[in-house]
């Protein structure tokens, strides 16, 4: 299966806005970003994404509280999910993986190789 569709939470607009820029523009993706775990919630499974990224840090519902959320929703409860953090060494991102992450993003990242690096997490990760 090819990754098609990301759903993308980020609380902050700046980043929010280069990271759906980067996705779509150099990547070819459809994305739906939501500024907060709520929204993300309410609107992610009917996108059905291929692949969500979020942010470790969200006020209010956090990257991990979003996560468990969304896996409560049939269409996501297997969609793969990458965290978006800058706190990304190597015990952090085995505790980010025992929370159902396939995988870790550190920020900063360069936009203009964050389609490449989405794109070779599915193919490590998720690609049948």
């Amino acid at each position: 299966m090819a990754l098609r569709r990301i759903l993308l939470v980020e609380d902050e607009p700046d980043i929010r806005q280069i990271v759906r820029l980067s996705l779509e523009t150099v990547g070819g993706f459809a994305v739906k970003a939501c500024g907060s775990g709520e929204q993300a919630v309410q609107c992610g499974a009917g996108f059905h994404p291929d692949l969500i990224l979020l942010d470790f840090m969200l006020p209010g519902m956090d990257g991990p509280a979003t996560l468990r959320a969304l896996r409560l929703q049939e269409p996501l409860a297997r969609t793969p999910a990458v965290f978006m953090t800058a706190r990304a060494c190597a015990r952090e991102r085995d505790s980010y993986r025992a929370m159902g992450a396939v995988d870790v993003i550190q920020k900063p990242f360069d936009p203009l190789a964050l389609a490449d690096t989405v794109q070779d997490i599915w193919r490590h990760h998720c690609a049948d």
